[in-house]
């Protein structure tokens, strides 16, 4: 395994991805600007984290299985874990995790996790497998969480910054509370499908689209360079930052923090993908650049 970044290269794109959690840790343009967050721990030190086996939040942080409770953190351990490099290219790098000791001790499951990453001009695109080598069905959730730079270092101010949803999200919202998603809604700020972007929405965290009914979104200051973010095949969506951070997350979830109130047995757990003996499930989301992030 190597220790430092994997490096790809495409006519449009430069990336690095850290074997730890297998996380992109940069994310550059032609120009070599910067557009992924760079981890600052004043503010949050996490650039791209893969989230797994869980997305959110257990009661506890505790994995309830068959009446045996398991310590399990939010969002779960891949982002901690070193995965194996086994291919890489200069446009592609595929990842790997598997069980050990220390997995095992929060998750008593059996599983293989496979991530790929490959650049094509002007796309970055990432797909998680999650395979069943087990002999019971596999209880899982998997999430992507980007944090962009807010501003993107193109014109315009942090104010100026939009969030445009490919179609009108009608559906209320929820937040988490104590890290569980509330039972409480608010109302969708997307219904109009273009999502200004304020410090004042993000005092109360995240912001959690249940049942997002958009597969793309863009991201940037009408007029001038931005980000697509595509999720085909992502149910939810959660757009996070903290209160003056210079970061948006915008992460495409397939599972959900667990309710305030809700089953406490893992493999009934709202949200959760349960994968047949010898199957998988796939995820997958892709950061494209635009040269107008507008409509």
């Amino acid at each position: 395994m190597s220790d430092g970044p994997v490096k790809l290269k495409s006519s449009m794109f430069s990336a690095e991805i850290a074997p730890l959690g297998a996380e992109l840790v940069r994310l550059t343009d032609a120009e070599g600007l910067d557009l992924l967050w760079n981890g600052d721990p004043a503010f949050w030190t996490g650039h791209a984290p893969l989230l797994f086996p869980i997305v959110g939040r257990l009661p506890g942080d505790q994995l309830v299985h068959k009446g045996v409770a398991y310590p399990m953190s939010q969002h779960g351990f891949a982002r901690r874990r070193p995965f194996v490099v086994a291919s890489r290219t200069d446009h592609s790098a595929r990842f790997v995790l598997e069980p050990d000791e220390e997995t095992r001790r929060q998750y008593p499951f059996e599983f293989l996790l496979t991530v790929t990453y490959t650049l094509e001009e002007a796309t970055l695109t990432i797909e998680a497998e999650v395979a069943n080598p087990g002999a019971e069905p596999l209880p899982a959730s998997f999430g992507f969480h980007p944090a962009f730079r807010w501003p993107l270092p193109y014109m315009g101010t942090r104010a100026e910054h939009h969030l445009v949803f490919e179609k009108a999200e009608v559906e209320p919202i929820h937040r988490p509370v104590g890290g569980l998603l509330s039972t409480a809604t608010e109302p969708n700020p997307a219904v109009e499908a273009a999502m200004e972007l304020t410090d004042a929405m993000f005092e109360r965290d995240a912001l959690i689209f249940l049942h997002v009914r958009s597969h793309h979104v863009r991201y940037g200051v009408p007029g001038e360079p931005g980000l697509e973010i595509a999720f085909p095949g992502m149910p939810q969506l959660g757009v996070w930052s903290k209160p003056g951070a210079p970061f948006l997350c915008i992460e495409p979830w397939s599972g959900y923090a667990s309710p305030q109130e809700g089953p406490t047995e893992f493999t009934q757990k709202p949200g959760i993908s349960l994968i047949p003996p010898g199957g998988s499930k796939s995820f997958a989301m892709s950061v494209r650049w635009l040269s107008d992030s507008g409509r």
